[in-house]
């Protein structure tokens, strides 16, 4: 795959009060995941190459991928390919990369999310929408010990344009 032709179309930066490890362990566990995913679970091996799972509360498969870059507890990347039919097909294979950087007292946590392709913003306001409650729930994790509940569901206007190029929704 050449990282070249991928494009940063969503960014996000926060900053949260741990340790670059403890992050790190938040990101790839599935025990961490289900607490600020909305009972999505994060299920990886750790090791360059290795498969990449979230799995829905319900257990099945709502994303597949593979660890395609692996540097703990500062950079990991892999393929994010959501489990609707024809979607990767249509859209090709997204990148999501999580950077972790000390800062101060704190870490700087930056996750990007690229594209081969350019989309519309109607198709990227899924990721717009539900990274930041990812994000903040995840953060509020580990500085708290407890992450908000927050329900999250495709925004309206990304399911119509994914509908129009013919790809089925849930």
């Amino acid at each position: 795959m050449n990282l070249d032709q991928f494009k940063p179309l969503t960014v996000y930066t926060i900053y949260i009060v741990s340790t670059p490890e403890k992050v790190w362990e938040a990101l790839t566990s599935a025990k961490f995941s289900r607490k600020y995913f909305s009972g999505f679970a994060v299920e990886m091996e750790r090791r360059l190459g290795a498969s990449f799972t979230v799995r829905a509360p319900d257990g099945s498969e709502h994303i597949s991928g593979e660890v395609f870059e692996y540097d703990p507890p500062n950079k990991l990347t892999v393929t994010w390919n959501v489990n609707w039919p024809d979607l990767v097909a249509k859209l090709g294979t997204t990148l999501v990369t999580y950077e972790i950087e000390q800062a101060g007292e704190a870490v700087r946590l930056t996750m990007s999310e690229r594209h081969d392709r350019p989309l519309s913003d109607d198709i990227l306001s899924g990721g717009r929408t539900g990274w930041p409650a990812i994000l903040s729930g995840l953060k509020s994790l580990l500085e708290t010990g407890k992450a908000p509940q927050i329900k999250m569901t495709p925004p309206a206007q990304m399911l119509a344009a994914l509908q129009a190029m013919g790809i089925k929704t849930p």
